[in-house]
């Protein structure tokens, strides 16, 4: 596999020292006819069954939870990744996205189908035995049961390995015996299956994963009293002499570490669809509210500051869904035709810098988009009676679970640092050619000049400045840099918007390729756009970064460095081309890219 992927394929974390085309990126635009087909099904069914039922659900009518996982079983949607040998559809993992974006439409429901189909049955699919796949797979994809996820602890939220709960081998040497409390359970209240994690006679080193099946020993506390989605159970789930038989262990003992960390890849990068399919269903209701609230005799939506929050909702919206397509489309194209679970697992993992991009600008954009939308609604944004104040309640869980979004942005630099030491991909070899092209700059001649060129070139240079921050603050700290963790969220920041920035240009010269310029037009404004902003934020994160890490001659040097990756010498109108993107949808009525 290692061969193949170095011949044929873009390596986890390698965006940022290679060059794609515009014909080399998965987006949107390239859905099956399949995938559309499968999309609208998903969307229907949030529509019709789910969100009608999102304020029983709220008042914990959790029997409508349950019937809507099993309709969700007889759509298909539940198992459409999972191989058909375990009840599944045996679908790639796009069109698991793609069902995925739809979800989040669908408020706190959309927490529960994500624990049911993706971290609460992917343990099983991907590490279990196969007893234990025939057992409960077929069981969870149909709906007929219902799954749980339980990693966190009270005092081990982040800090996974520090939790407390033990389990403990009989003397007959046939049972696992569990005991501890577990926090924050999505489903907790009425599932009938928990994945736990515990330490085998309480030692960090075998920490393991276990299915446990609810019981007297096995029971959810009282319910959390949540900010926000609501409409999803959350509860303690406490283990008092839970008894299981030792073919409910997931993998060998000690494999919890790999199991959890690994699942959680999966959860990130369909977490950002989740969160780019709550923004489009945000901005639609912004638009029309906008459109029908007058002030002043005349809609609040033909007001220019209006337009700015709506233009930029539909840009960061945009540009989230383009890289967790992007994302996805790569993670496809390596697992390939006929891949066994080990094979997606390592291609899933391969992506995992990407999934952490993912889940953290996803899930910001997502928030920017629901604070806009309560300030576009004014007082009625506050008010529980119209959908602004539920919308943003509900967002702000995104940036908390499947990992922090502080903890994914100090994966981000780690994994590439830990990526390139090994030699997985060449990051030292392109941090040794930006130092001899800082040390000795030449003269540059842009010859292209088709479309998006100054903003490929801008995003280029992001990336050169990713890594000049990056492998400055390693050579400094070296083995250190992991406690240096403001320097680390900055580097993580900065290498966000450098592939969010080329993702958007690729996938804006790719539609512009299919339709024209003309009527790609707005979204070649999204990626002006975006990108005219993005290089503005990198410089400032870059010139603060290098003020505190690099000192003298050096600081000198690299800071003229920075002056000349982020000069933009074509900058754009970016008012009116806010203006061009909000009346598109002012027009439409709705988010409509």
């Amino acid at each position: 596999m290692e061969a193949q992927m170095e011949k044929e394929y873009l390596k986890g974390g390698e965006f940022l020292i290679a060059e794609q085309t515009s014909a080399e990126v998965f987006t949107p635009e390239d859905f099956s006819d399949e995938q559309k087909m499968i999309g609208e099904t998903s969307r229907e069914f949030i529509d019709n069954e789910v969100r009608p039922n999102l304020e029983a659900m709220e008042n914990h009518a959790w029997e409508v939870a349950r019937e809507l996982i099993k309709k969700g079983g007889e759509l298909g949607l539940l198992g459409a990744t999972i191989p058909e040998e375990y009840g599944g559809l045996g679908l790639d993992q796009t069109t698991g996205v793609v069902i995925a974006e739809m979800m989040g439409r669908a408020g706190g429901f959309g927490t529960t189908f994500g624990a049911q189909t993706s971290i609460g049955l992917l343990p099983i699919l991907y590490f279990g035995s196969e007893e234990l796949k025939h057992q409960w797979i077929p069981k969870i994809v149909s709906g007929e049961v219902v799954t749980a996820y339980c990693l966190s602890e009270a005092g081990s939220g982040s800090d996974a390995l520090g939790a407390k709960c033990t389990a403990k081998l009989t003397e007959d040497g046939q049972h696992y015996v569990l005991n501890g409390e577990k926090m924050w359970i999505s489903n907790g209240g009425f599932a009938d299956v928990y994945i736990v994690f515990a330490k085998v006679d309480g030692e960090k080193e075998k920490f393991s994963a276990f299915v446990v099946e609810r019981s007297e020993n096995c029971r959810p506390g009282a319910e959390e009293h949540k900010m926000g989605i609501k409409s999803s159970s959350t509860t303690p789930l406490i283990l008092s002499d839970a008894k299981i038989p030792v073919t409910n262990l997931i993998g060998n003992v000690g494999d919890g570490a790999k199991i959890a960390f690994n699942i959680l890849n999966v959860g990130r990068f369909k977490l950002g669809a989740s969160t780019t399919g709550g923004a489009k269903l945000a901005i639609h209701e912004s638009v029309r509210y906008a459109n029908e609230r007058h002030q002043f005799n005349k809609p609040i939506s033909s007001f220019g500051a209006i337009k700015h929050k709506l233009a930029e909702m539909a840009i960061r919206t945009w540009v989230a869904e383009s890289i967790t397509y992007r994302t996805v489309g790569m993670i496809d194209a390596l697992i390939g035709d006929g891949a066994d679970q080990a094979r997606k697992m390592q291609s899933i993992e391969e992506y995992a810098v990407e999934s952490s991009i993912n889940k953290v600008a996803c899930s910001e954009a997502l928030d920017y988009v629901t604070d806009e939308m309560v300030q576009i609604y004014g007082g009625y944004g506050y008010s529980a009676d119209y959908p602004a104040e539920k919308a943003y309640r509900d967002s702000r869980i995104n940036r908390i679970y499947e990992g922090t979004n502080e903890i994914n942005r100090m994966l981000i630099p780690g994994q590439l640092l830990k990526r390139a030491m090994k030699g997985k991909i060449g990051l030292l070899q392109a941090a040794k050619a930006l130092q001899d092209e800082i040390l000795n700059p030449q003269m540059a001649f842009d010859e292209d000049t088709g479309l998006l060129a100054a903003e490929t070139k801008l995003a280029q240079n992001a990336k050169k400045i990713a890594l000049m921050v990056l492998g400055t603050a390693a050579q400094k700290y070296m083995q250190s840099l992991q406690d240096q963790q403001e320097v680390l969220l900055n580097c993580a920041d900065i290498i966000m918007d450098a592939y969010q920035m080329e993702s958007a240009i690729l996938r804006a010269k790719k539609s512009a390729e299919r339709q024209g310029e003309e009527a790609a037009g707005r979204l070649v404004d999204i990626a002006a756009v975006f990108c005219n902003d993005a290089i503005q934020r990198i410089e400032m994160k870059a010139r603060n970064t290098l003020a505190a890490i690099a000192e003298g001659d050096e600081g000198r040097m690299l800071l003229v460095a920075l002056k000349r990756f982020t000069k933009n010498n074509s900058p754009i109108n970016t008012i009116a081309a806010r203006r061009r993107i909000a009346e598109v949808m002012i027009s439409a009525n709705t988010y409509t890219f």
